[in-house]
């Protein structure tokens, strides 16, 4: 990516917080931690300890996704959290527009992936090598130009919404990765991270959080 890092400067929207854990809505172009040099300091992380100063990471979304995003607020709560996702405890539910009518309503997406180096950060299918990633989809709705999913991925591999809904022939709108012609042409990606469901660090109670989708 050569494009100048603009992240967008709206409040922090906070979903959810308690003694434990805190949940925000991350916005579309911002990062969750900092990248390399001081242009890139401007993240989700940062923006949150402002706010909440013992807040400690536990996962990361893509700069360009938006949603759902859990923060452990004490080490107690990180050490929890981080064995959910672990042991695949943790679920998520994502909402994208695609490129193409996709005919089928239902299907899974099973294609291993692995880091595409020389075009790095991309990612690529590898049946040799490649780390297992699934996908489970439904159609909300569709006309001829675009559908409307909700993705559940099984495994959190990096790229891996995007480069599955590729696969399927049905880029993500506004991807800058991976998107061709008019599918690029949107002003952001158009995935957003749902809901996110887990177990409370305090007592195991199942949780489970919201934030709808701004496309």
């Amino acid at each position: 990516m050569t494009d100048t890092y603009a992240p967008p400067q709206d409040p922090l929207v906070i979903l959810h917080d308690d003694h434990e854990v805190v949940l925000v809505d991350k916005p579309s172009g911002l990062l969750s931690v900092p990248g390399k040099g001081e242009h890139l300091a401007d993240c989700l992380i940062n923006r949150v300890q402002a706010v909440y100063p013992q807040a400690l990471l536990v996962h990361r979304l893509d700069r360009d996704t938006s949603g759902v995003m859990i923060f452990a607020l004490t080490p107690h709560a990180q050490r929890h959290l981080g064995l959910q996702f672990e042991k695949r405890q943790t679920k998520k539910t994502y909402v994208a527009r695609v490129a193409g009518r996709i005919a089928e309503k239902t299907g899974t997406v099973d294609l291993p992936l692995i880091v595409d180096w020389p075009n790095r950060p991309k990612q690529m299918v590898c049946h040799e090598t490649g780390k297992q990633a699934v996908t489970d989809w439904r159609v909300i709705r569709s006309n001829d130009a675009e559908t409307r999913v909700r993705l559940m991925p099984k495994t959190g591999r990096s790229h891996q919404l995007r480069v599955h809904m590729l696969a399927m022939g049905h880029p993500i709108l506004g991807d800058p990765f991976y998107a061709t012609g008019d599918a690029l042409n949107h002003p952001r990606l158009m995935l957003h991270s749902e809901t996110f469901q887990f177990r409370h660090p305090d007592g195991g109670q199942g949780t489970r959080i919201t934030a709808k989708a701004p496309f």
